[in-house]
């Protein structure tokens, strides 16, 4: 499939009208979890693409391209206003987030298993484990909170809830999140689109977490929304590093566009909703027509040809959501220790006494015990005699299957216990 080719309307015919950009929301007791996380996953997408545009024209001096800014964006921002209703009114904070992480970790996964970029690879691995323990801790958090809570059926079982690196070692020194940039001039077009994909995905995470955690109805979750919050800040800054920042203004939006264009059409392709189906295809035409007018200013502006950012336009391989569980076991099981170390990653037990990790983890962690996401475990642990998992089998990591200790040293001390 190729966007360039989709036939399309003039951009001023794709504005929606008040009367119909209030949507169905779906059920959430009937509808697929991978749906769910597709809604995530596009009203990300388009929140990356009105904050892009809104830093484009702030940069910009060319009426011409401020004006066109202005008209996509504000299309942009009417397919994100539909697309964040899809939510029902019905569904709590908590259940949203289990599909936040969920869409985190099978995301992750399977961009992780298609890619050929190994800086793109290493990076989706390391956070892959941080996405997977948010998933067991804000699960945790349910069961103490909601009466009748069932995050296995949240996550329709595709997904284990069980502890990944723990968040208390997450905590880094911010110069060990920032990671060597890709060169987009050398780089394929699927290793491009992961880094684009990836950091509006965690955005949207660290954006849900920054402002859901003051509405939150007691003080452990809003703490622990806040510490999960500032990992999610780690995420994004370790992701959009790996984007090329040598690309032009002009030559990020084709990319940007092309971006919406494959993920609406690649969520259109395996989505069962009819009426989101639906959904996804008007608005992968609606991308098609906003990538057509930003390769024609980048043609126009800097005499660029969109295959430069773009090859024929031709999409590769559709992204495709689904259980990634032996994957994730695989990766949890073999980098389970390692940490950041600058522009690396590295065996926590490597690491000299001086380094950054541990000073930083020794400033901002003054009492382990009080730490909001150990401190939901513990609680969990007291009220039920063990925390609580859902788990095909037990957890790889020895460390890890003690269902009535919360290990907050692996991945963080020079001591696995």
């Amino acid at each position: 499939m190729n966007p360039l080719e989709q036939t399309t309307k003039d951009i001023d015919k794709y504005y929606i009208s008040l009367n119909t950009i209030y949507p169905k929301p779906y059920k959430k007791d009937e509808t697929s979890p991978y749906t769910k996380t597709r809604v995530i996953l596009m009203n990300g997408t388009e929140y990356e693409s009105v904050w892009f545009l809104h830093q484009f024209a702030r940069h910009c001096d060319n009426d011409e391209i401020k004006n066109m800014i202005a008209v996509v964006r504000t299309q942009e921002q009417q397919q994100q206003k539909l697309i964040a209703c899809l939510k029902p009114l019905n569904e709590s904070i908590l259940e949203t987030t289990v599909g936040y992480e969920q869409l985190a970790i099978d995301l992750t996964a399977t961009l992780a298993q298609n890619d050929t970029d190994q800086g793109n690879i290493d990076a989706l691995n390391f956070a892959l484990l941080e996405d997977f323990d948010h998933l067991y801790r804000f699960s945790n958090l349910m069961m103490l909170d909601v009466k009748n809570a069932d995050p296995k059926k949240l996550v329709g079982g595709f997904t284990e809830i069980t502890p990944g690196r723990p968040t208390i070692a997450h905590h880094r020194y911010p110069k060990d999140n920032v990671k060597r940039a890709m060169n987009a001039n050398k780089s394929d077009l699927y290793s491009k689109l992961v880094a684009g994909i990836i950091t509006a995905a965690e955005q949207q995470t660290m954006n849900y977490y920054m402002n859901i955690s003051q509405w939150y109805k007691n003080d452990l979750g809003r703490q622990l929304y806040a510490e999960i919050g500032l990992v999610e800040e780690e995420h994004v800054t370790q992701y959009e590093s790996l984007k090329d920042p040598t690309c032009t203004w002009l030559e990020q939006w084709v990319l940007h566009e092309y971006t919406e264009a494959y993920l609406y059409f690649s969520a259109y392709n395996e989505e069962k909703d009819p009426y989101i189906k639906k959904i996804w295809f008007e608005f992968y035409e609606m991308e098609c027509a906003h990538l057509k007018v930003a390769c024609d200013l980048l043609k126009k502006y800097e005499k660029t040809p969109y295959l430069k950012v773009i090859g024929n336009g031709e999409f590769p391989k559709l992204l495709t959501l689904g259980t990634n569980k032996e994957y994730v076991r695989k990766v949890l099981e073999h980098t389970i220790l390692l940490t950041g170390d600058r522009q690396k990653y590295i065996d926590v037990m490597r690491l000299k006494p001086n380094a950054d990790f541990f000073l930083y983890q020794n400033e901002i962690i003054k009492d382990e015990e009080k730490i909001p996401s150990h401190i939901v475990i513990n609680k969990a642990i007291k009220k039920f005699g063990k925390d609580y998992r859902y788990e095909d089998k037990s957890n790889p990591v020895p460390e890890l299957k003690n269902r009535k200790i919360d290990n907050t040293t692996i991945g963080r001390k020079t001591s696995k216990i």
